[in-house]
């Protein structure tokens, strides 16, 4: 399923308005623009923003997106959108990854928002076969985004095992995640249950312009011996 057939997907953050330039027509499922992306970053806008004086509602999500105190990673991040929403929101220390077919559309993505972003955000290859590639980076990481990650059943393993060694232990995986495949979605939450706690969030909490059908979060954080 592709999300629009729109070569320009725009994302309202705030106050600042995300460009994202897609191509479906390419191989590489990265170069095009995944739901689950853009409601990750709804979800966090929605949760991140200062509470109002009328709002008596205790916010569960307050520690978990306080950006400003985050370093964090995307793993595969595709054309960027997450990483960038997110840095909207605060997340100032974040690495973009994906392998290197994808660069490409994530760097010209991120040229494309500069005069938005105010930086240039960094990126780094990553292919999660790789221990060499997850060492370089520098782990571990408060955050690992990932959004749309799950869908070819033989990269489900090495995926959990980059989550694993990229996060802290106090730390979190913010997945979106929508079923893509039954075999790859069976085996995902098999290993990930071996791994992590996981918390899904509830449908309510979601941004309700973004809570797209069969879309969700999830925060995953290791099991602790």
């Amino acid at each position: 399923m592709k999300f629009t057939d729109s070569p320009i997907v725009e994302l309202p953050v705030r106050d600042s308005l995300l460009s994202i330039q897609q191509d479906n027509n390419s191989m590489h499922v990265g170069t095009s623009v995944w739901p689950c992306s853009l409601l990750l970053v709804k979800f966090a806008e929605r949760w991140s923003a200062p509470p109002q004086p009328s709002d008596t509602t205790t916010n569960p999500y307050a520690a978990l997106l306080d950006f400003p105190n985050k370093r964090a990673v995307e793993i595969g991040a595709g054309c960027g959108v997450a990483a960038m929403g997110l840095h909207l929101l605060g997340l100032h220390d974040v690495v973009l990854t994906d392998i290197a077919p994808v660069m490409p559309a994530l760097k010209r993505n991120l040229k494309r928002n500069k005069p938005v972003l105010k930086k240039n955000l960094k990126t780094a290859q990553l292919y999660w076969t790789k221990p060499d590639q997850i060492q370089a980076l520098g782990p571990p990481f408060d955050l690992v985004i990932a959004t749309d990650v799950v869908y070819i059943e033989e990269t489900v393993g090495p995926l959990v095992s980059a989550m694993e060694a990229l996060v802290g232990d106090g730390g979190a995986v913010l997945l979106g995640y929508q079923i893509r495949s039954p075999e790859a979605h069976s085996l995902f939450w098999e290993i990930c249950g071996r791994v992590f706690d996981v918390e899904k969030v509830p449908r309510e909490h979601l941004h309700p312009e973004y809570a797209y059908e069969e879309a969700d979060v999830y925060i995953l954080r290791k099991k602790l011996l």
